[in-house]
């Protein structure tokens, strides 16, 4: 099965006409040959030589017709290095300058047998150049309407979230067919999965939103989870998406095809297993959407309910339950506050306690002046998007950079440490009453180093209740009645929260993706995922990834900016194979490797690289494979259009 190119009356006629355009220069030049022969003829010659003039004529026609083809195939390479539009350009400028020239060609009378050598040199380069000009303007409108070569393109999206929705909507801008495929019964990803009690964004509601797709009315700060699906929701319904992507339909196998170029995948579905084949695949899986469950001995046995935060069972009812939450990451830190008054008892089990950014409005609703505003002012919540995104571009960079100079133990440089003071005397303060709490609640790493959490002061309010409990001690195992600790304490309780985290450095674990040379992806990372501009990877051509590798953003902007960068990317790179009628693009292994050193050496100087603390941002190796060190600007930049010095052009 293949998706076919959804073409426009509007592409057609474009397409259309540039191929009569095309015919009409074909046939205007070969009738300007005959005349211009037989009019230059008799300048050329002796003026007895009548047969050798006819001869000069018919063979100035033939000679056109052979140079021709070369002409377009001498242009047709030029074009798939230099673009359509430039060959246009030098091919036109040669025309005229060869037919300018033809017009100041001494006659016989003043050079002799030169005039007629003279003449049929530059017929032969007016040639060459008309072949290219044609061969140029056939190829108009097929950055919209198809390739030149190879019939009808077709694309395939992994993922119907975030990531996935703005690929799309630029695959339908582009006219493109495509199909997204979305293994869940609607879209919004992590916002479709993520249900527990307390979920809600922790970056500014303005900035994560589309550009494409501008909400003037969120009604909090901060939306709560619901509020963000439906959003999403809004997005697929509002720019008719939705008829592209297949529900409930899980992507299991992805191999590459050589010789025909194409990737073959492997659907599973309700009905049972089928193929597709499609000539590029964007993947936008995500990151934090695979659980991480901690190993932890006689996890089986236990008696209660176990689940991890991103699986919240529906319609749960924590009433007079005793609940475990394992770990104080961001999901725990949402939901230890919604459930501490519900529960008979609460027990939060910590590794490393987080660094909490003071944010006093984190639970508060758009205050009505300012809805006010958004409604009654044009363009008024637009701008203050803007003014949310811009403050968030540098965000909390300065303060997360390392000093190599810079000696003092808890922090990696003097802003670092000025920060870090900052957050200590917010803790002091909301612990004062509970120093116990406090040495308990207070980060032994530098600010940044992990997560950091937006705090309006629950977290505090609620370790602090009377019937909950912060543990420090590690988990050793876990019985049929609770958890044991390292002190040999076991915790009675009736319900496990696993609040650990996703396999966030496992990218496309799901899939199985095997491009050239018959290369696993699995084989090629070995744990390690790297890809050029977190994009594109080495031997797995028309493979594109958002949200991909080093991607990620911890102390700047919206991770929706990045999509949208991606996807522009992703876009630029199909109008070359389609413009150009490529079979594909594989990035080079020199490209990626320096990408690669770069933002490594990059992240070594912030101060998630420089820590030594247990971090997602980490992969099993220890290398830094999540976030991007380097400026939203850099980014914005880099993904304007692809270098195709950094590919290899099959």
């Amino acid at each position: 099965m293949s998706t076919s190119l959804n073409v426009s009356r509007r592409q057609v006629l474009v397409a259309g006409s540039a191929s009569i355009l095309g015919w009409a220069i074909d046939l205007y030049d070969l009738l300007l040959i005959l005349y211009v022969a037989a009019a230059i003829a008799p300048l050329l010659f002796p003026p007895e030589a009548e047969t050798l003039q006819l001869a000069y004529v018919y063979g100035s026609f033939a000679i056109s017709l052979v140079v021709r083809p070369l002409g377009s195939a001498l242009f047709g390479a030029f074009a798939d290095k230099n673009g359509r539009k430039r060959t246009m350009k030098v091919t036109i400028t040669g025309v005229g300058i060869s037919t300018f020239l033809m017009g100041c060609v001494p006659t016989y009378a003043h050079v002799g047998a030169l005039a007629p050598l003279l003449f049929l040199a530059l017929r032969v380069a007016q040639g060459i150049f008309v072949g290219g000009l044609v061969a140029a303007t056939h190829t108009l409108g097929t950055e919209t309407a198809g390739p030149r070569h190879r019939g009808l393109m077709s694309g395939l999206v992994a993922g119907a979230g975030a990531s996935g929705l703005a690929a799309a909507h630029r695959l339908q801008q582009a006219g493109l067919s495509f199909t997204v495929i979305e293994k869940n019964s609607d879209v919004g990803g992590t916002w479709w999965e993520n249900n527990y009690p307390g979920c809600r964004l922790d970056t500014p509601n303005y900035a994560y939103s589309f550009s494409f797709a501008q909400k003037e009315d969120w009604p909090e700060q901060f939306s709560k989870q619901a509020e963000i699906r439906d959003y999403f929701l809004d997005v697929s319904r509002q720019f008719n998406l939705r008829s592209h992507v297949r529900f409930n339909t899980q992507v299991s196998d992805v191999v590459w095809h050589e010789e025909a170029g194409y990737w073959e995948l492997t659907l599973h579905t309700a009905n049972g297993t089928e193929r597709l084949v499609a000539q590029a695949v964007i993947s936008a899986v995500g990151q934090l959407n695979q659980p991480k469950y901690p190993d932890f001995p006689g996890h089986e046995r236990f008696a209660g309910q176990a689940f991890h935060s991103s699986r919240w069972p529906r319609d749960l009812d924590l009433s007079g339950k005793k609940v475990a939450v394992i770990g104080a990451g961001a999901s725990a830190y949402q939901i230890v506050p919604a459930i501490a008054d519900q529960v008979a008892e609460l027990t939060v089990f910590q590794r490393n306690a987080p660094w909490m950014l003071p944010t006093p409005n984190y639970h508060e609703a758009i205050p009505d002046g300012m809805m006010a505003l958004f409604r009654e002012i044009p363009y008024y919540a637009r701008w203050f998007r803007f003014w949310q995104f811009w403050i968030a571009t540098e965000g909390r960079m300065p303060f997360v950079h390392v000093d190599p100079d810079w000696r003092k133990q808890g922090s990696v440089s003097r802003e670092n440490e000025q920060f870090r003071q900052q957050l200590l005397a917010r803790l002091r303060e909301q612990f004062a009453d509970r120093p116990d709490l406090l040495v308990k609640a207070t980060p032994g790493y530098p600010p940044g180093a992990k997560r950091m959490l937006r705090d309006n002061g629950v977290w505090s309010a609620a370790l602090k209740k009377s019937h909950v409990s912060l543990v420090t001690d590690g988990i050793v195992e876990i019985t049929e009645r609770g958890l044991v600790t390292t002190d040999g304490h076991e915790h009675a309780v009736d319900i496990i929260v696993y609040a650990t985290g996703f396999q966030a450095s496992d990218f496309l674990n799901t899939l199985k993706v095997t491009g050239r040379h018959g290369t696993t992806l699995a084989e090629r990372w070995n744990g390690d995922a790297r890809a050029y501009l977190g994009i594109t990877i080495p031997d797995f051509p028309n493979l594109f990834c958002l949200y991909g590798p080093n991607t990620n953003l911890v102390v700047n902007g919206s991770i929706l900016f990045m999509a949208e960068c991606a996807s522009e990317y992703t876009l630029e790179c199909l109008r070359l194979i389609l413009e150009r009628g490529l079979k594909g693009l594989d990035c080079r292994e020199q490209a990626c490797q320096a990408f690669s050193a770069e933002i490594d050496a990059a992240n070594s100087r912030m101060v998630w690289g420089a820590s030594d603390v247990s971090s997602w941002y980490k992969n099993d190796l220890g290398r830094v494979s999540q976030n991007w060190p380097l400026s939203l600007l850099a980014y914005w930049q880099l993904t304007r259009e692809p270098k195709l010095d950094d590919y290899q052009i099959l």
